[in-house]
């Protein structure tokens, strides 16, 4: 598969089959998300990886909590919320095989002293982010589907998160990234703007 192909076919899929994704297949993905830029080449990133049962029903419930408070953020009328709860618990939006962790550690960082901890900070996120495009796109690349979750981020939630990786305040999650083969058709959305519209040629 072409590059362009992988970015052109990759979207965010949110329902999975019970289907396993194999040992190899996970390296291969941390070994594509590895391969990103990674400011002052730190690579403090770390890759946590759910695959038992009782550790993704845990990550489940919590990627549940986190999508009811983002919709209460945003006044979702409460019942709207029940049907997003209706398609989470009961239709298993979310519900994958696999889910993938990634945490920085902010203890890693070439510039000293504290007017560089935001400048730091920012890097090594983008670094993260990075990372997390190249696995979606090797998932791609497997047949495999993926979504990014940034709702296990809100307070209270992500504290769980670290908690059951075994990290402490050190490590912070950039992103839960559930991954399995899609249950449904892949099909990938327009962007509501078009290159010209965001591009700025000086």
């Amino acid at each position: 598969m072409k590059l362009d192909e992988a970015i052109m076919k990759r979207a965010s899929v949110r329902y999975f089959t019970e289907e396993p994704v194999s040992d190899d297949e996970i390296r291969a993905l941390i070994e594509a998300a590895i391969r990103a830029p990674t400011a002052s080449g730190l690579e403090n990133w770390l890759f946590v990886v759910f695959k038992s049962e009782d550790a993704r029903k845990k990550i489940y419930d919590l990627i549940g909590e986190g999508m009811v408070k983002y919709y209460r953020a945003v006044n979702l009328p409460e019942e709207k919320i029940e049907k997003l709860r209706k398609r989470i618990y009961e239709e298993g939006m979310y519900r994958a095989p696999v889910y993938i962790a990634v945490f920085i550690d902010r203890r890693v960082r070439f510039l000293k002293g504290r007017e560089f901890d935001e400048v730091e900070f920012i890097w090594s996120v983008e670094s993260a982010a990075m990372a997390i495009q190249n696995l979606m796109l090797e998932a791609v690349e497997l047949g495999l589907g993926t979504v990014y979750i940034g709702v296990t981020n809100f307070s209270g939630i992500e504290e769980k998160v670290r908690e059951l990786a075994g990290l402490d305040e050190n490590y912070y999650l950039v992103g839960v990234i559930p991954v399995g083969r899609a249950r449904d058709e892949v099909k990938p959305r327009r962007r509501k703007k078009g290159v010209e519209e965001v591009t700025r040629i000086l």
